[in-house]
């Protein structure tokens, strides 16, 4: 029984089993050969709590059971227990290698699955391997052609660029050739500059020295009118001879004395005598001296017949009365004769004094007028009155600059308004209701500022645009005719601004400014500046257009009952009158014109075989006349007004005006 002592205890049930199941697999079948596990890789199968020296494996059996199995004094029952023991023991070898094969198995298929699972985890890589070639290789496609593309790019921009270097080149080159070319201009202008200027000095030395010579000419002339003043002074006239003739030559001698001595305050203020001034003053003293020297002989004449008168009477004065009166009858018809001569030589140089009067009541309405609203006139510092003034203002102005020859019916509502705001109905204006009894002085501010409208109207729209004068003249007319108070201010108006309409021509008077007087004459002066003459001009043709408009034209509309409260026989007077003076120098020419283009027709089928007449004097007596005054450089106008007057009388028609306005027009 030593050997059993020799032998370590038994292991538990479980881990023998472990320990032989790969033996009895092996044993029993129930592993194929390829499958049975070594020996050796037995003892790498326990347990892992297992310890080396606790296992009892089948190697180590058979060389422990020899030694009691060969002692044959052990008796019967030893062998019992001993087979027991065997028993035992195989029984526990044979579930340690069932446990092993067990064991084996489940590592075997763990061990396919890991390398199922290191095969899939290959492929996983190859795959991952493969998407990351592909997905470089498409990144190095994306990156070529993104580098392709910004290639392109680069080079397009680098076109462009360089495209554009070149227009800039281009045109900094041309821009040189410009200002190369511009600076030649600009050196050949200095130059024509320089020389301009001195030959304007040369000019200006040459002007001066004729200035001065026009000057002294000028005093000299005005010393002889003074001389040939003194001997017709009142004082020295013979009681024989009309007294009318002297005093026509008097007066005219004064008038020319006046203009010389004008035209030498002038030159003296603003320089050097005009040649046209001079010229007409030497053209004056001829006629004066031709005057003096047939009024001297006809005082000689008549000096002579009244000594022949004495000497006769002495001798018989025992003849009867017819003698007598024929003696007187022959006395008396030297002086008719001269008075005759006289009223052909001369013209009035002066308005007629009603008519003068007629001017000076028309002002004096006006001023009235402008001090019954000095209280809306001068509303400072009142917030309410500023603001009626200004409403009441557009109101009145803002219509007549809507006046136009687009239809009748849209001239009757620019009437309607203006009537409306004049007879006290409100109106609107800009939005805001306005009516004139809003102050008390309002119906005055209104006629006023109305009328002022009417004739800048006349002065700046009739001037640029002749055709609408009749418009404006036919709303004017109608407005006349209902409230005769925007006539007559209108009238103060035109006269003030065109002294022509009257016809005026204002007298220098000692004392007055050059301003002043030229502002009397109808020019514009700003800041000592006098505007230029053919503005001037433009500016009173205008005037007279419209006013030749209004003396012919009557609101369709009206009542058509009575005169025409300024018609056409203030235009025949306005004509004989201003047939009845002295002209001047371009504007007699240019004004005639402007009048009988736009009331000639009308003046003809009034007056008829008085008109023609007057044409006729025009173009005998009076165009002649105003080629004496007018130079050589001024010949335009008269030109054009001999050629309608011609063509008229040749016709024995005038035209009508263009833009007369028809009896079609007022139904549209």
């Amino acid at each position: 029984m030593k050997w059993r002592t020799a032998v370590e205890p038994p292991l538990p049930a479980a881990r023998q089993c472990w320990a032989t199941a790969g033996h009895m697999a092996a044993a029993e079948g129930c592993l194929p050969p390829s499958l049975a596990v070594p020996q050796w890789q037995m003892s790498t199968l326990h347990h892992p709590s297992a310890e080396p020296q606790n296992i009892v494996t089948i190697a180590t059996l058979p060389t422990a059971l020899p030694n009691p199995i060969g002692q044959k004094e052990n008796d019967h029952l030893s062998l019992l227990e001993i087979n027991q023991e065997v028993a035992s023991a195989v029984l526990s070898s044979k579930g340690a290698k069932v446990e092993d094969c067990f064991r084996i198995y489940e590592e075997m298929h763990r061990l396919k699955a890991r390398e199922r699972l290191r095969q899939r985890q290959e492929e996983l890589e190859q795959m991952v391997r493969a998407a990351y070639a592909q997905a470089s290789e498409q990144l190095k496609h994306f990156d070529e052609l993104r580098e392709l593309k910004r290639h392109q790019e680069f080079q397009e921009l680098q076109e462009v660029m360089e495209k554009s270097s070149k227009e800039a080149q281009r045109q900094q080159e041309k821009l040189k050739e410009e200002h190369q070319c511009r600076a030649k201009i600009l050196n050949l202008k200095l130059r024509e500059a320089e020389q301009q200027r001195l030959r304007q000095e040369e000019l200006e030395l040459l002007h001066k020295k004729e200035g001065q010579e026009r000057l002294h000419r000028l005093y000299s002339i005005q010393e002889e009118l003074l001389q040939l003043n003194q001997q017709i002074d009142p004082s020295s006239r013979h009681k024989d001879l009309p007294r009318m003739d002297l005093a026509v030559c008097s007066d005219l001698v004064n008038q020319i004395c006046a203009r010389v001595s004008g035209l030498i305050r002038t030159a003296s203020k603003r320089g050097l005598p005009d040649p046209a001034g001079v010229d007409s003053s030497e053209q004056a003293l001829q006629e004066m001296r031709g005057a003096i020297s047939s009024m001297q002989q006809e005082i000689t004449a008549a000096q002579e017949g009244k000594r022949r008168k004495y000497e006769e009477e002495e001798k018989q004065n025992q003849k009867g009365l017819e003698e007598r009166e024929q003696m007187m009858w022959q006395t008396s018809v030297p002086a008719q004769q001269s008075w005759g001569k006289q009223q052909k030589e001369g013209l009035q140089v002066e308005t007629e004094g009603s008519i003068m009067q007629w001017y000076w009541q028309l002002q004096d309405a006006a001023e009235q007028c402008v001090a019954a609203f000095s209280d809306i006139g001068n509303g400072k510092g009142n917030t309410e009155v500023k603001k009626i003034k200004t409403n009441l203002q557009k109101a009145a102005t803002i219509p007549v600059s809507q006046i136009s020859s687009v239809s009748g019916s849209q001239l009757r509502e620019v009437f309607d308004k203006i009537n409306n705001l004049l007879s006290g109905k409100p109106v609107q204006t800009e939005g805001r209701t306005v009516w004139v009894t809003q102050h008390p002085q309002g119906l005055e501010f209104v006629c006023y500022k109305l009328a002022e409208k009417f004739v800048r109207h006349g002065e700046g729209e009739v001037s640029f645009h002749h055709d609408s004068a009749f418009p404006i003249a036919a709303v004017l007319s109608g407005i006349w005719e209902l409230h005769p108070r925007v006539g007559d201010i209108f009238l103060a108006h035109l006269h003030k601004k065109c002294p022509y309409s009257v016809p005026f021509y204002p007298a220098w008077k000692e004392g007055t400014s050059m301003e002043e007087y030229q502002r009397m004459l109808g020019y514009e002066v700003h800041d000592s500046k006098v505007e230029e003459a053919d503005h001037f001009l433009k500016r009173m043709s205008g005037m007279i257009r419209l006013y030749a408009a209004i003396i012919q034209l009557r609101w369709p509309y009206g009542s058509g009952q009575g005169a025409h409260p300024h018609g056409l026989s203030y235009g025949w007077r306005w004509l004989a009158q201003m047939l009845n003076l002295e002209p001047l120098a371009d504007v007699t020419a240019v004004l005639l014109l402007d009048f009988l283009e736009v009331c000639g027709n009308a003046l003809m089928r009034q007056y008829g075989i008085q008109f023609w007449k007057i044409m006729l004097f025009i173009q005998k007596s009076y165009i002649p006349r105003i080629e004496a005054v007018t130079s050589s450089g001024q010949m335009g106008c008269l030109t054009r007004l001999r050629t309608f007057v011609q063509k008229c009388l040749q016709a024995e028609e005038i035209p009508l005006p263009k833009g007369i306005l028809t009896p079609s027009f007022w139904r549209t």
